[in-house]
Order: structure tokens, then C-alpha cells, then sequence
């Protein structure tokens, strides 16, 4: 079986206004979901926690490498809001 891809339309942008960190993105379509970074996409997971636990897990690193990393999250309409930030979530979130 292919493995799901996004489509071209949900694809999350490179620089998101307001958000100065190094950025993870989780992405969710036709109920799979997918992480956004540095124009790759790592996935499909079989669920938003999944996903947000490998985003956060992965920023966390970068994090202790001393970047500015955050996991944000993007919704249907292209919007996208910050869900954990490094040095400022606790970290395991959960």
C-alpha cells in the first residue's frame, strides 16, 4: 500500500509570523496525521498524539542544543498555534 502523503494545499508554510523558533508542525488530513520541518514531512501517524509525541520529543532535542525549538499545530484553515515550547512546557508534556 502507498504511503499517504499531503496534499500540495496542506502543505505547512516555512516561516510562521509570530513564531521565531526552529518550528515542528503537526499536520492532520484524511485522518493521518504528519510532521512539517524544514520542508520535509516525517509520517503518517495514526494520530494527533503520536504525531505531537515525536514533534515534542524531537524539539525537546534541539531544545537541550540550545535552539529555540517549538511543536505547533496546525488546524483546517491553515492556521497554526504553538501547542509546546522549549524552555517553557515541561518536557515529557504527558
Amino acid at each position: 500500500m502507498p504511503r499517504p502523503q499531503l496534499h500540495n494545499d496542506t502543505l505547512a508554510p516555512a516561516v510562521v509570523p509570530g513564531h521565531p523558533h526552529t518550528r515542528y508542525i503537526v499536520v492532520g488530513q484524511d485522518g493521518v496525521w504528519f510532521i512539517k520541518f524544514d520542508s520535509e514531512e516525517y509520517g503518517p501517524y495514526k494520530t494527533e498524539r503520536e504525531a505531537m509525541l515525536f514533534a515534542i520529543d524531537a524539539a525537546h532535542r534541539l531544545g537541550e542544543n540550545g535552539e529555540q525549538a517549538q511543536v505547533l499545530s496546525m488546524d483546517e484553515s491553515g492556521n497554526a498555534r504553538a501547542t509546546w515550547t522549549h524552555g517553557q512546557d515541561p518536557y515529557p508534556p504527558w
